[in-house]
């Protein structure tokens, strides 16, 4: 059984954008400059590649001028970022999924026009990081893929964000996914969205993400049977 429409449509709420979170910093347009600088510094030889592994897959940034099938050893997903807005709220917070330390993650090298490399990144930037410090933070990883090692930019956890938690385990990260939802929508629809992504990839599903599906199944059956 998967996660379904029906089901989504239990915690779906109709919630107006509440706009920025108050008492945090803004990125500025120097801090995603002096970003792509030092991103660019890094790099290594080639055409630059984002590794893909959450809604960068179903909702690119960017045209890719190529795609491919990629692995992450040390990485594995997490939803491990406090949401205030987007997918939760103040009074009932969401949770996001990045990649932390640990495991193993499969997702997708998304290259980047090299013509069009600096607008790229500061496209990327904008979307995924919007206060200082950022909760996302990009980092250049190696990935496998079925042509060989390669290093792409990653986005990853930032434990020195206030909003970084760990892992709260699955009972409370269930919980958060059943009942937040923001302006954006909610968490199970990420986490559907994920589960698609994941069976295109033919990733394995023994992962926190293949158990959360299960349980948020079952957590979804209960609140439409009103037990």
């Amino acid at each position: 059984m998967r996660l379904s429409a029906e089901h989504l449509r239990l915690v779906h709420r109709d919630i107006d954008d509440p706009g920025p979170i108050p008492g945090y910093a803004a990125m500025e347009d120097a801090d995603y400059r002096d970003l792509t600088d030092r991103v660019l510094a890094e790099r290594p030889p080639g055409p630059i590649a984002i590794f893909s592994y959450g809604s960068l897959i179903w909702r690119p940034a960017f045209a890719p001028q190529a795609s491919l099938r990629a692995t992450a050893p040390g990485w594995q997903r997490r939803f491990c970022l406090h949401l205030l807005r987007w997918r939760g709220t103040h009074e009932e917070p969401g949770l996001m999924m990045q990649i932390d330390r640990g495991g193993v993650c499969t997702g997708v090298l998304q290259y980047m026009d090299p013509a069009e490399e600096a607008a790229t990144l500061d496209l990327l930037w904008r979307r995924e990081m919007s206060i200082k410090p950022p909760s996302n933070l990009p980092r250049w990883i190696e990935v496998e893929t079925p042509e060989g090692p390669r290093q792409a930019i990653a986005f990853t956890a930032n434990h020195e964000s206030p909003f970084h938690v760990g892992d709260l385990g699955t009972d409370e990260t269930v919980r958060r996914l059943s009942l937040a939802c923001g302006h954006l929508g909610s968490g199970g629809a990420v986490e559907r969205a994920l589960g698609e992504a994941r069976r295109l990839l033919h990733a394995r599903h023994g992962s926190i993400c293949g158990l959360l599906r299960h349980r948020l199944q079952f957590h979804y059956f209960r609140l439409r049977s009103g037990f």
